[in-house]
């Protein structure tokens, strides 16, 4: 049988470990955009443990930061969105994304907290560990989500009782309220868990999944978005066990369409993952108010650079190459991709994207709203300089870097700073 796990209201409930003033009251933990990135002052960050594209690899700690520091502007205007509310605010209403100011006005007595970042990955990290004690496969799907494979190793039958036990011993060991869904295949699993919240235990038997399904909204099933949902209720199907009768036409949508078929009847066998893929790409981007100076905009790249080179240092890539997206104000968008035949350096690589930011900045007139750099393309040997002419400029840039890395990786990201970013 496989098991899955997801952490209940997470965010919220990480918050209330150590803080019993906010149990059985209406909370929420709000976030907006991560632009202390940007200060002129130290901050304290650290990289995460755990690893996806599900997180975040740079964390700040808001901890300790009142709510009208972090939320509200100096006009006095409250801004922010809802991530996480527990269900005693979900009672009047507030969910995620919804805005802070709105979530207020909905629920008066709301208490809306600051994103603690690195207590929940450290809090992932440490429930990982937790279930490998306990399972022998596991897969983390998201930040507060797994999947756990026990075939062979609990029966069947005993089933019911070790996922109980597993749910009490996580919120004994972490103060974590976890829900568990139980069934033969991954997605059922998966949908058994939105029943068996909050903190429970859901179980669905192989031969009663058709029973299980029968009358559940396509909308609840993972992996059917908008799109698809739109495209089955275009066909008649609006709930899940109108799927089976429906073959030839899932089939006829290709691969996707006849996995899909599968996993909503419980007959696909999806295995738990467990190999790591090779990473593709790193990237880091930000989501600001209008900014109109351009000598601002060039500061905040280099930064960004910054950061991903300390990235792409502690995951032992050589990026070759560069790119660059920026999004204007009222909507238009530029971007450029740099190919790089010399060893990554922090300096050619700010250079290069400096370089392509005031070429591709083609509406100098409008104020920008987010900046993306990615690095991806990574060559295996790093030792290799392909650039002759550049060889010796190289090795002294790459020994620089090497030294910045480790001076980060010692005293924090912002021990060393380039005089640009002041």
């Amino acid at each position: 049988m496989i098991l899955h796990l997801d952490l209940d209201c997470f965010f919220a409930a990480a918050h209330r470990i150590n803080n019993p003033a906010l149990e059985n009251i209406p909370i929420a933990v709000g976030g907006r955009s991560n632009l202390n990135i940007f200060d002129t002052k130290k901050q304290t960050r650290e990289l995460s443990k755990i690893e996806g594209a599900f997180t975040s690899s740079i964390l700040s700690s808001n901890d300790n930061v009142s709510f009208k520091d972090y939320f509200v502007d100096p006009d006095g205007r409250v801004r922010g969105i809802i991530t996480t509310s527990s269900y005693e605010a979900r009672a009047f209403g507030v969910k995620t994304a919804m805005p802070v100011a709105q979530a207020l006005r909905w629920c008066p007595k709301l208490q809306v907290i600051p994103p603690n970042y690195p207590l929940y990955h450290q809090l992932s990290h440490q429930l990982r560990l937790l279930l490998e004690k306990h399972i022998p496969t596991i897969e983390q799907f998201s930040i507060d989500e797994f999947f756990g494979d026990v075939s062979g190793w609990i029966k069947d039958e005993d089933v019911y009782t070790f996922a109980q036990e597993l749910k009490e011993t996580i919120k004994r060991e972490l103060g974590l309220p976890i829900s568990i869904g139980v069934a033969k295949t991954k997605w059922i699993a998966k949908l058994a868990t939105n029943d068996a919240k909050p903190y429970g235990v859901k179980v669905i038997p192989e031969h009663r999944v058709d029973n299980y399904i029968k009358n559940k909204s396509i909308s609840d099933f993972c992996g059917i978005g908008k799109g698809y949902q739109t495209r089955l209720l275009n066909n008649g199907i609006k709930t899940l066990g109108q799927v089976k009768d429906k073959k030839e036409l899932f089939y006829s949508w290709g691969k996707f369409g006849e996995q899909l078929y599968h996993r909503i009847l419980g007959t696909d066998e999806a295995k738990i993952t467990i190999t790591k893929e090779d990473t593709k790409s790193i990237g880091l981007g930000r989501t600001f108010d209008p900014e109109h100076s351009r000598n601002e905009i060039r500061r905040r790249i280099t930064i960004l650079c910054r950061h991903l080179s300390f990235l792409s240092y502690k995951g032992k890539h050589n990026p070759m190459t560069f790119s660059l997206n920026i999004k204007y104000q009222y909507g238009e968008k530029s971007k450029d991709s740099f190919y790089s035949n010399r060893n990554f350096t922090e300096q050619h690589f700010k250079e290069e994207v400096v370089s392509m930011f005031n070429k591709i900045d083609n509406h100098p007139s409008h104020s920008i709203v987010q900046i993306n750099i990615t690095l991806s393309n990574f060559q295996k040997n790093k030792a290799v300089t392909l650039d002759l002419f550049n060889q010796e400029e190289d090795t002294k840039q790459a020994n620089l870097t090497s030294s910045l890395q480790k001076l980060r990786d010692k005293f924090g990201i912002d021990i060393i700073k380039s005089g640009g970013e002041i």
